[in-house]
Order: structure tokens, then sequence, then C-alpha cells
């Protein structure tokens, strides 16, 4: 299935049904009066987030949505019937963004929480609503009014614990492959994953979700490359894990590009919980291992974390540290980075298991 996140749909809540103009005839009443009924009321526009939804991508094959519209009322007092309710059922996650995506209308970020965004419009009244003792037979009723209709933005972002950056090719998807079950493209070239990958892992009693978002280059927050767009994926975690490859040149020049693409895009990726991991040591040798690691330390001023998706070296550490993050997130405490040197993570019991 294809990963769409972002996409513009049309909405009309449905119109109010008419009034009814109609008389009481019947044989032996010489003076039946008025007996229009009023119309139904047009149906609402709801949304309601779910779970088991992952994507937008039903929403590629329709994008206009209308409720039903009430019935008319009719004669001897029968109002109409209401419209049915337009319920539209979305990721969790999903945002619902004015036309111009200036305003967020919505954030329904709870399974099935619900939002009405367009209310029906109301049924006129039928001419027995307008009879008095000074207006005996009123000839007349309203129309119903016609429900409001506009343009919006869908916007989806992931609700995942863990979010994997860094540059193309530093070993994101792989590393996701190895503690999860998911199965991402993975390549020997430069943007091999081009959608965002989500993987589930678990330590002890404890699940998290993992997303892997396609890499970042330098000049991303201004549309390099693939741009900034899968940044939103990962507002919501609780912590990132950034990736460098250890095989790089300058390991703190790849560092201190993500982390300026990230204080470009803002939404407060800047200020979330880090692990800094030096990726591909199975590739280095001991004293190129070492001086990256010292050169990426003092660029992040942070403990840097060794590993290798490929023979398995530092993962079990590095996703017990991300379990205990997670868990303590859960748990209501902060998840935002200092400028300190992290302190050595304790490895909490209970193996891990994709």
């Amino acid at each position: 299935m294809k990963f769409l996140d972002l996409t513009k749909i049309y909405l009309k809540a449905g119109d109010g049904g008419n009034g009814c103009v109609g008389w009481r005839r019947e044989k032996f009443i010489e003076f039946g009066g008025p007996d229009g009924g009023d119309g139904g009321r047009g149906g609402d526009v709801i949304f309601e987030a779910a779970r088991n939804l992952n994507t937008l991508i039903d929403f590629r094959y329709q994008q206009h949505f209308k409720a039903e519209r009430g019935h008319d009322g009719s004669r001897s007092n029968c109002a109409g019937r209401d419209g049915e309710d337009l319920i539209i059922r979305v990721p969790v996650g999903t945002e619902i963004l004015s036309e111009d995506k200036e305003e967020v209308l919505a954030d329904l970020s709870r399974d099935g929480e619900r939002f009405v965004l367009l209310e029906g419009g109301n049924g006129g009244f039928g001419n027995a609503h307008f009879k008095g003792p000074t207006n005996q037979a009123p000839d007349y009723a309203n129309p119903g009014l016609p429900g409001p209709e506009l343009w919006v933005w869908l916007r989806l972002k992931l609700i995942a614990d863990v979010g994997l950056v860094g540059l193309p090719n530093a070993g994101k998807s792989t590393f996701l492959s190895v503690v999860t079950r998911a199965r991402p493209k993975i390549a020997s070239y430069p943007f091999t994953t081009l959608h965002p990958n989500l993987g589930v892992a678990q330590v002890g009693e404890l699940e998290f979700v993992i997303a892997d978002i396609p890499g970042l280059i330098e000049g991303a927050h201004e549309g390099a490359g693939l741009g900034d767009r899968f940044l939103g994926h990962v507002e919501r975690c609780a912590v990132l894990l950034h990736l460098v490859d250890g095989t790089e040149e300058d390991v703190a020049a790849a560092y201190k590009t993500i982390r300026g693409e990230l204080k470009a895009y803002g939404g407060g990726l800047a200020r979330k919980k880090e692990l800094v991991a030096l990726n591909k040591i199975d590739a280095l040798d001991e004293a190129t291992r070492a001086g990256n690691a010292d050169a990426l330390a003092k660029a992040s001023r942070k403990k840097v974390h060794l590993l290798s998706g490929v023979s398995g070296e530092g993962r079990d550490a590095m996703i017990r540290a991300l379990g205990k993050i997670v868990a303590a997130s859960r748990d209501g405490d902060g998840a935002e980075t200092s400028d300190e040197p992290e302190d050595e993570i304790e490895e909490t019991p209970g193996g891990w298991r994709p």
C-alpha cells in the first residue's frame, strides 16, 4: 500500500429539508386549517480517528464528500426525516487544516476521537408553524438552510514513540529491520527510503513504535532532496535516535547538518530527547572507531553509542535505552534534551524481540 500523508478534500454538510404548505382536508371537518410539517435537518460532517488506519490513500480515489440532505416536510404535520451524518474515518494523528494551511481546525490524536467539522443546515418551517389568531391560514413555508461547504487539507502525523533521523544511507532502515519485523527497502545508495516506515519493538512487556524517516540533507528545510515534509511524523516522538554513518569522512559535520535542519524546521524537534549513535562500526577498525566517536561526542556534547545493524553490536543496549526513555515519557516525565553529556543508561532486565 502506498503511503500518503497529505491530501486535499471537499466537504459539504447536508442541506435542510423544505417546509411543507399543506391543508387539512377531511370529511365533516369544515375548517381544517394548515397542516404542513417542518423539513428535516441536514446531516453533519464528522471526522473519527481510527487506530486500524495508517495512511490517507483512500482519499486519493475520492475527494468529494457530501452529507445527506434533510427530507422535506409533508402534510398531516409530518416533519421530514433528518439527513444521515457523514462519518469520515481517518488515521490517528491526522490534522485537519484550512484550505490555505494556515489554521489547524482539528487534531485527532486519540483512537475513537470525533470532531464535528460542519453542521447540517436547519430544516424549514411548514405553514402549520406560522398559524395563529391573526394568521389562521398561512399559505407559505420556509425553505431549508443550505449546509456549509469548504475545502480542507488532511495531514497525517504518525504517532510514533521513537523517530530515526540522519543523513541518507546512515543505516536507519537497516536498524529498523533488525529490531522490528518491518521490512523496509534497503540498498547501498542514498534516498532508498522515500516514505516513512513503521515498526514495533518490544523490551520485556513494553512495546513501542519506531518511525524511519527519509534521510535529510543540507538545505532540506528549503526543499533540497526530499525536503523536510516527513519530519512532521516525528514531532510527537518521545525520543529521537540520531544515526551517524561511521564511514563518513567528517562525522561531526554530518551530525551538525541534521541538527541544523531540525532547528530550521521547528516544531520542537531540536528540544526533544536525543540519543546519538555512531552506526556501521563493523566497517571500522579500532582506531577509526575511537577517533570518530570522540569527534562525534565533542560535536553533540552527548554520550555516543556504538552501533552496527549488520553485526548486531550495541543493538541490545540501544533498544533497551530507547525503551527506558519511552517508558519514562509514558509515565509523564519530560523528554527534552540538555547540553550536558548523558549518563550511562543502565540496562533493564528482560531481552528484546521484534
